[in-house]
């Protein structure tokens, strides 16, 4: 383990300095976290290997710093700050969500009619589309300190828009495999998923909340908010092991719901000089992340990617961005918002894994022919658009004329 771990801190090295060299030729330093990810993962010259992916220590040292990452999220949502646009974020959120899924199934269900291919895969494959990852998008807010209205619309949105697609897969992949007779995913699984990361997070971070507003030292306030954060991670593992026996909460969601209650009960200025003290574990924090996203993608299936993956990718962009834009109509939001949030929303490898993986698994039951599609698209489409789409984004936040602009706390990449 001590040889994986150093391997480990040597590829989050690199990593890093890729990212500085993507930076210097004005791409996302993300992008390089992401193809460092790909190139020393198990695919290519597998410095981590599949067995160490997929050992115990290596997915919860991942599940902690995504936790860590979802603090981002949750310290934008101040009930009193987003009360006038709640309803207009909850609106186009769920307009782009099921207008997602909608598009890309009956996308699929003509190109899965002509290819002779049952077309209930095709409600498969939209539940898949729907969600948003939201740990790309939050690197590029971080690493160029975006602020504006897509910014404070993007960061809400991304929460709301995984627990929608959490509820519009697990329901799609249950009742077909209930009918197909492959293994559907339990209640207890679906709803846990939604509701577990939310608890945990609320009731740490209501009862860290106030023990704060006790606390007048700078640094006392920063480490009572790190064993707060540790409290819930002990917590989201001890459920996860003992209760679902895999890793199936969502630590994204308990970080951003612990911050989120947190940065609703302490003062503004406390809340700041916390901030500044956490940039640093959360650049470290994304950049884990961000790598682990790319160490499951096998590059080789980009020469396999055929029409589904094409089919795949182009409607889920038409459906994130083309009903953004509706969403942002109908509810009259900002016009940067309602033109370019939906090119925010187009990093996805992370949530599709997860899902591809949960319907490979029941299909595999049912036919395996089926299964070897959802793999095949989802896991190309996962490297390509994840390249492309951070591209996009960061051209969003450009055009929206957000980049640069946020003085809430430090950067830490430059």
């Amino acid at each position: 383990m001590t040889v994986d771990l150093l391997r480990l801190f040597g590829i989050l090295c690199i990593a890093f300095v890729v990212g500085k060299l993507a930076s210097k030729i004005k791409l996302p330093a993300i992008l390089g976290w992401l193809i460092t990810g790909i190139v020393f993962g198990p695919y290519l010259a597998e410095i981590v290997s599949l067995e160490i992916i997929e050992s115990m220590w290596y997915k919860i040292f991942v599940k902690v710093f995504e936790c860590f990452a979802g603090v981002m999220i949750g310290r934008e949502i101040i009930f009193k700050k987003i009360a006038r646009s709640g309803r207009q974020i909850i609106g186009i959120t769920v307009i782009q969500a099921l207008g997602t899924f909608l598009f890309v199934t009956l996308a699929f269900a003509i190109a899965f009619a002509i290819g002779n291919i049952p077309i209930y895969l095709a409600f498969v494959m939209g539940g898949i589309a729907l969600a948003t990852a939201p740990a790309p998008a939050l690197s590029i807010v971080n690493e160029y300190h975006t602020d504006g209205p897509v910014t404070k619309t993007l960061i809400p949105l991304a929460a709301i828009d995984d627990v929608i697609g959490v509820i519009v897969f697990f329901t799609t992949i249950s009742v077909i495999g209930a009918v197909k007779g492959g293994q559907s995913a339990s209640v207890l699984a679906t709803v846990g998923m939604i509701v577990f990361p939310f608890v945990i997070g609320i009731a740490f971070g209501i009862s860290t909340g106030f023990i704060l507003k006790k606390i007048k030292s700078g640094i006392g306030c920063f480490i009572v908010l790190l064993i707060g954060l540790a409290c819930c991670i002990v917590v989201g593992v001890i459920i996860d092991l003992y209760l679902f026996r895999s890793f199936t909460l969502n630590y994204l969601l308990i970080g951003m719901s612990f911050s989120a209650s947190v940065a609703n009960i302490i003062d503004e200025q406390k809340l700041e000089g916390m901030m500044k003290k956490y940039a640093p574990i959360l650049g470290v924090s994304l950049l884990i992340v961000i790598v682990n996203l790319g160490m499951p993608l096998d590059y080789r299936l980009i020469a396999g990617a055929g029409a589904f993956t094409a089919v795949y990718i182009l409607a889920r962009a038409v459906g994130k961005v083309g009903f953004s834009f509706l969403g942002g109509k109908i509810t009259k939001a900002d016009p940067m918002v309602t033109k370019w949030l939906g090119f925010t929303l187009l990093p996805h490898s992370g949530v599709s894994l997860v899902f591809a993986s949960i319907a490979v698994n029941t299909f595999s039951t049912i036919d395996t022919a089926l299964a070897a599609v959802v793999s095949g698209t989802i896991v190309a489409a996962a490297i390509i658009n994840e390249i492309i789409s951070v591209i996009l984004a960061k051209i969003a936040f450009k055009k929206a004329g957000e980049l640069g602009t946020a003085t809430q706390f430090d950067a830490l990449l430059p």
